[in-house]
């Protein structure tokens, strides 16, 4: 007689042999619309049973590995951390979908074991018992892994509301939702499914809803992140009113696309008739409009403008030699970033914005203004933030935008001159450790070299403090002959 164990993995490798051999490119064009439509359902309904099965074993896998059995638990001796990268080595799945698989697995193991061990299954035991439904649904083909993981992050735990602390929502009155949930569930998709899930929340827990906005409030954000190619990215996390205005904004941009929209006045129907035929994509195009709209703000010297971000203008500059525009070859640089950009870009620039010409010796060095004025002058920034391309204190990566000019040889003590050659760009924090904790820059005539103090290091060896601007070393890299740099400033956002 067979071992169930044996039937069962028979049973998977017919599965497998009969998936992969299911569907060719060919005989899904041969079907008719029907026959298209029903297959896709009939393909769904077995990927929802497949999953099934998958979160079975990954709740088995989950039991196997909990954390009381230690290194002799199954991810641990397979060398994993946990069940859910044991799965998702095993299965190839993102981290996200290991996590589901591993999630409503157990959610799957704790319903069954509560039935087997007293009948009735009140879950005295499970971890979550007031997904036990949930866990029992699953296990009978009636729901699939994405919709109990919708239900149980839309419903969060029991006296918290997905981690803030509200008025005190019982494990039975989720018991209830959950109930309701399930009754309401084959007539919604998974993400309408975590929608009404949530509502289902907020209606038990009124006096949390103020504490969960607040909490949305407190969590707003605009974080940049460096991508591999050297540009940055935005990340916006909104509070729910500004996430509402950006939604209508978005709406609003891209509505003559949708055609959900009747433009009245012929103002309207002429721009809408520009959007349709517009060849950006919808996502370049919501883009430009935002930056657009960014510009145009930040170009209105208003007070308000200048009570936000101060009265100097965010700026692009673009840095090229003469000889890369002279002959056509070669390239600009952005300031702070490590992208290069075209020169039909650079001439763009320079074209709509105009030049500053900044001119350097055959050695890379600029222009001095001695001691007729205390403070760096703009010009001389332009000329610094070419030069040294941002913070030149070793290891730091501050752009130019964010330093400060610091007279190596200081005003006051050493009676130090306003002169580009004795001045260097250091960031805040930077420029504080120098004048408030004896670190010196020194230039030999060879380059700039950074001294510790004795505190730090008692033989004050040298540290060099070399440029960190590609358009300098591009510069540098050129004919041996006069060379110059040329700045285009463009008063526009960055």
């Amino acid at each position: 007689m067979a071992r169930l164990e044996d039937v069962f993995a028979e049973s998977l490798a017919a599965v497998r042999a009969a998936t992969c051999a299911l569907a060719t490119a060919g005989l899904v064009r041969a079907l008719d619309d029907h026959q298209l439509v029903n297959a896709q359902r009939t393909i769904a309904d077995a990927r929802r049973a497949l999953e099934t099965s998958a979160s079975m074993i990954a709740g088995e896998i989950h039991h196997r590995s909990r954390p009381e059995l230690g290194y002799s638990g199954l991810a641990q001796r397979q060398g994993f951390r946990t069940p859910e990268k044991l799965v998702q080595h095993t299965t190839g799945s993102t981290a996200r979908d290991a996590t589901a698989l591993v999630t409503v697995g157990a959610l799957i193991h704790d319903a069954e074991a509560a039935t087997s061990h007293n009948g009735g299954g009140d879950g005295s035991e499970a971890r979550e018992p007031w997904l036990l439904a949930v866990g029992r649904a699953v296990a009978s083909g009636a729901m699939g892994v994405d919709a109990a993981q919708a239900i149980r992050t839309g419903l969060g735990r029991p006296g918290d509301a997905s981690g803030v602390s509200a008025s005190g929502v019982s494990a039975a009155q989720l018991g209830g939702a959950v109930l309701t949930l399930l009754a309401e569930a084959p007539g919604l998709h998974v993400d309408a499914l975590l929608v009404r899930a949530r509502q289902l929340r907020d209606e038990l827990d009124v006096a949390g809803v103020a504490q969960r906005e607040q909490q949305l409030r407190d969590e707003r954000s605009i974080r940049r992140y460096r991508r591999p190619n050297g540009l940055s990215r935005y990340v916006i996390d909104p509070d729910i009113e500004t996430a509402a205005f950006l939604d209508d904004l978005y709406d609003r941009a891209t509505s003559p696309r949708r055609g959900s929209v009747t433009f009245q006045s012929d103002e309207d129907r002429a721009w809408a008739d520009a959007v349709s035929r517009d060849s950006r994509t919808t996502d370049q195009y919501v883009h430009d409009t935002i930056i657009d709209l960014l510009r145009l703000a930040v170009g209105n010297d208003s007070p308000t403008t200048r009570l936000l971000i101060g009265s100097r203008q965010p700026a692009v500059r673009v840095l090229v030699s003469a000889v890369a525009l002279t002959s056509g070859q070669g390239v600009g640089r952005i300031e702070g970033m490590s992208t290069p950009v075209s020169l039909a870009t650079v001439e763009r620039i320079a074209c709509a914005h105009g030049t500053v010409e900044v001119t350097f010796d055959a050695d890379g060095k600029p222009l001095d203004l001695g001691r007729e004025q205390r403070l760096f002058s703009p010009r001389q920034r332009v000329v610094l933030a070419a030069r040294d391309g941002g913070c030149l204190f070793p290891g730091c990566d501050r752009p130019p935008s964010w330093t400060e000019a610091h007279h190596i040889d200081h005003w006051h003590r050493d009676h130090g001159r306003t002169d580009v050659d004795r001045g260097v760009l250091l960031c805040r924090h930077h420029h504080m450790l120098a004048h408030n904790n004896g670190w010196e820059v020194m230039n030999d005539g060879s380059g700039f070299q950074l001294i510790p103090p004795i505190a730090i290091d008692p033989t004050q060896t040298p540290r060099a403090m070399p440029s960190k601007s590609s358009a300098l070393r591009d510069l540098l890299g050129a004919a041996p002959a006069r060379r110059d740099v040329h700045d285009h400033k463009s008063l526009q956002p960055a």
